[in-house]
């Protein structure tokens, strides 16, 4: 199952023996824990449920704990589902390391972007801007957005401005430069979603060329 869950420190770069730059996102993955292992005779469906983050025990509530407990696993704070076909052949207590991957595989990079709160359309949607000239009244506004009198409302869905970020984001086709398995590390090339210490899932591409 080539799928784990990291921790965004950060970008730097990496250069080879040609002297090439090439901008990688490093990526820390602590202990990856298998908690539970779905079936389909007894859940419906094939999943791995893995435990991502040590959590302190008093900030753990009494039934997750026993979650925890049954598969031996320390307290961790974050849940997630990976499905996967029953040959996978992980147990309840296994840990996932880097290793899984290789140096050149091809992945998918799943995170939360950054949240942006309320912002204009110009930045949300890249609407372009209005004339600049001295005694304009339209700057940075969005411009006529519904005619005047039919149908004399705005439709729904209409591009304007509001809520930025803050949404689940996919990044398809990144290549792994490095694979670091002492201190369990990947680099990944190019830019990866969400903030520094964000949660980052990698897992195999699925449209990979």
């Amino acid at each position: 199952m080539k799928s784990i869950f990291t921790t965004k420190i950060g970008m730097t770069q990496v250069i080879d023996a040609d002297g090439v730059v090439t901008p990688v996102t490093v990526l820390k993955a602590d202990e990856n824990v298998v908690v539970q292992v779905k079936t389909k005779d007894i859940d419906g469906y094939d999943a791995v449920q893995i435990g991502y983050m040590d959590k302190k025990e008093k900030n753990t509530k009494k039934p997750i704990r026993g979650h925890f407990d049954k598969a031996n696993a320390s307290y961790k704070r974050f849940l997630r589902e990976v499905r996967t076909n029953d040959d996978h052949g992980l147990n309840a207590g296994d840990v996932i390391n880097v290793d899984v991957f290789e140096e050149g595989d091809v992945v998918d990079v799943v995170a939360t972007s950054k949240g942006k709160g309320t912002q204009g359309s110009i930045k949300r949607h890249n609407y372009g801007r209005g004339p600049q000239s001295h005694g304009s009244k339209s700057h940075r506004v969005a411009g006529a957005r519904s005619a005047g009198s039919d149908p004399a409302r705005v439709f729904k869905g209409r591009k304007g401005s509001g809520k930025m970020g803050n949404e689940r984001v996919t990044v398809q086709n990144l290549t792994i430069v490095r694979v670091n398995t002492e201190d369990n590390y990947l680099l990944v090339k190019g830019a990866v979603p969400g903030p520094k210490g964000g949660l980052v899932q990698v897992k195999k591409a699925v449209k990979s060329l």
